[in-house]
């Protein structure tokens, strides 16, 4: 027997479509849209590429009038302010009529930020909020370069079972099999920008590309942390903290060595860990991180939760993301 979905499964739905734009929805954030009547879809969208149209937009557009009366469930509070590139989502959901429209976060854009939430329920539409994790980390990008001035970042490293990522004369092509490369490329794909070492990029000269059927179109762009020369067809950083002016980055994915890795750590500039740990055992090589300025044991405790774990092939995947105080 078919068990009806709850608010909170039609909100997870919407995140799941959401990371369908991501990144080619930036500047804007990924949001999905999903509208139900009766228990039946009848519109889904997500936000587009360059930001527009809108995932609500898309989702109205599809339903027509059989929105009215409808349950609108959406990632994020829709927009409040019209451009030269749009309505406002707000304006085309009171147009619409919806019995209810569900959300999953306040939108901190100052031109919103409540006021969409205002508009709707002074319309005479019920406008309720659920905690969805889903939907958080589905614009979780959009989220920290707002609220930390920065792009979400992720530390991506493969190792061995004893921590190492190389052998002792730096060699390490390959520690991990072809399944959890391919899913590294996937990863990449769902950047805007991807960061080595100045050391990595001179001995390996990685490509730092998406090389996966159909995404080829989706290479990041390609950072350097170094303090060396200009590099042909890659930025160039400085220092960890400049990633902040990495303007329209919301998502930054640091394929570091040890010493990156480390200064990442330390500046406490990582969002989240993807780590690729293979089967093998290396014993004397290069170790997965550098000195990141612990001094005592107990605080490091109670920074990262793991939120997914899988086995590609003979390796196995695993991700934590750093937690952190609301708002923070």
């Amino acid at each position: 027997m078919e068990t009806a979905l709850g608010d909170g499964d039609w909100l997870a739905a919407a995140a799941r479509l959401a990371d369908r734009g991501r990144p080619a929805s930036a500047p804007n954030p990924a949001v999905g849209c999903i509208i139900v009547q009766q228990g039946v879809v009848v519109g889904r969208g997500w936000t587009q590429h360059g930001g527009r149209p809108h995932a609500e937009a898309v989702a109205l557009d599809q339903a027509g009038a059989n929105a009215r009366g409808a349950d609108v469930y959406v990632t994020l509070e829709p927009c409040a302010h019209a451009s030269e590139r749009g309505t406002a989502c707000t304006d085309l959901l009171v147009e619409a009529r919806p019995a209810r429209v569900i959300i999953a976060e306040t939108d901190p854009d100052p031109r919103t930020n409540g006021a969409g939430i205002q508009r709707l329920r002074a319309a005479g539409i019920t406008v309720e909020q659920l905690v969805c994790d889903q939907a958080r980390s589905s614009f979780a990008g959009f989220l920290t370069r707002t609220r930390r001035g920065r792009p979400h970042v992720t530390l991506k490293l493969a190792m061995s079972l004893d921590g190492r990522i190389a052998l002792a004369d730096g060699t390490s092509k390959w520690i991990t099999g072809e399944e959890a490369r391919a899913h590294v490329h996937l990863r990449r794909a769902k950047s805007d920008a991807i960061l080595v070492g100045g050391g990595t990029w001179r001995r390996d000269r990685p490509q730092l590309d998406v090389r996966l059927k159909g995404l080829e179109a989706c290479s990041p762009e390609r950072v350097v942390l170094t303090r060396g020369v200009p590099i042909d067809g890659a930025r160039i950083i400085n220092r960890p903290d400049q990633i902040a002016e990495l303007a329209n980055t919301q998502y930054l994915y640091v394929e570091g060595g040890a010493q990156v890795a480390a200064s990442f750590l330390a500046g406490d500039l990582v969002d989240r860990l993807d780590i690729y740990r293979a089967p093998i055992v290396i014993g004397s090589g290069l170790p997965a991180f550098g000195d990141i300025g612990l001094t005592e044991l107990p605080t490091a405790h109670g920074r990262w939760t793991l939120v997914e774990r899988r086995q590609l092939g003979s390796d196995c995947y695993e991700a934590y993301e750093r937690l952190r105080h609301e708002g923070a």
